[in-house]
């Protein structure tokens, strides 16, 4: 008797009917999205950005053809970014975010009762102004919080320029794509910069990449540099269901007590108690001290790998293999 399998799809039958947003991981991998409708779009002169509805993330914010966050996780992604650093330190009173257009991760530091300062340095005023209009489950009023100082421009110039010190820096940046305007903000002469308006005892934190063994060439390569310029360098991670991957950060210091083998659950779980002024749907201390346990082969790969990103050998990356 002969078998049918009829799991195996023709190109003109892989997705059921309706219209669909396609992300092509590899050659060989996608991810798909069922749009239900296009809600807003903007072209600038850096990006092409649109908000779309789908089916099971909500409004999704697609930037150049990637999934930048979804309604549904967004939190996955920012509090991850935010909330080691931020409540690892003691008393922070000002924080950096270079990019972060959405404004989610300047609700998150903003959610410290103790801050007093957050400058956000995005060079692209069109997405700031998309995100201020049809972001708000994402920003949350972020945008007209008095502690909030917004500059639309180019991040590298900024911290090439100031003279205040921060005690937390965020680099909320997109990925250093060829042609972008962020490649050259992931590079070791620009961490040394970077350093330099970083208070004593501050932390520096990356969004570093994907974490699937499929794409897996930009941490290690971004945590070389990092090391170079800060005594003590962790790689964490956390999966985005909208993303369909592991996502990873940097968590890089110099202060030996702030290293991320000091993190405790419990401290960090008294800091968000004793200072936040809204409870976290998805971190606490436990989420973040866990996310720090490396799976083995994010540690082969990051040990074999040698590439440190400069101005003179950068390296650029994009989720879209397509």
């Amino acid at each position: 008797m002969t078998r049918k399998f009829d799991w195996l799809k023709t190109s003109g039958r892989v997705l059921p009917k309706g219209k669909w947003f396609v992300e092509f991981f590899t050659p060989g991998e996608l991810h798909a999205h069922r749009s239900l409708e296009v809600l807003e779009t903007s072209s600038t002169a850096f990006q092409d950005a649109a908000l779309i509805r789908t089916h099971t993330f909500g409004k999704v914010l697609v930037l150049d053809g990637e999934t930048q966050s979804s309604e549904y996780d967004e939190a996955f992604y920012h509090e991850s970014l935010v909330y080691p650093a931020l409540l690892a330190s003691r008393a922070p009173r000002t924080a950096l975010i270079l990019g972060g257009g959405e404004g989610a991760t300047a609700r998150d530091i903003l959610n410290d009762r103790g801050i007093r300062l957050v400058v956000m340095a995005d060079i692209d005023y069109n997405i700031l102004r998309f995100a201020a209009e049809h972001l708000e489950p994402w920003h949350r009023g972020s945008f007209s919080d008095p502690r909030l100082r917004l500059l639309a421009q180019d991040a590298r110039k900024y911290v090439l320029s100031t003279s205040t010190k921060f005690d937390l820096i965020y680099s909320d940046l997109p990925s250093p794509v060829e042609g972008g305007p962020a490649v050259a903000l992931y590079t070791l002469e620009f961490y040394r910069s970077l350093k330099k308006i970083l208070k004593p005892g501050g932390v520096f934190t990356v969004q570093a990449g994907p974490g699937t063994p499929l794409q897996f060439e930009l941490h290690p390569a971004i945590r070389n540099t990092a090391a170079r310029v800060f005594r003590h360098v962790g790689s964490y991670s956390t999966f985005v269901p909208s993303y369909d991957m592991p996502w990873t950060f940097l968590y890089c210091t110099d202060d030996p007590a702030k290293a991320p083998a000091r993190l405790s659950a419990a401290e960090l779980d008294r800091a968000a108690a004793a200072r936040l002024r809204r409870p976290l749907r998805y971190s606490d201390g436990e989420t973040i001290t866990g996310a720090f346990s490396l799976p083995r082969y994010y540690r082969d790969r990051i040990e074999a790998s040698r590439a440190v990103i400069t101005k003179a050998r950068p390296v650029f990356f994009s989720t879209s293999q397509r």
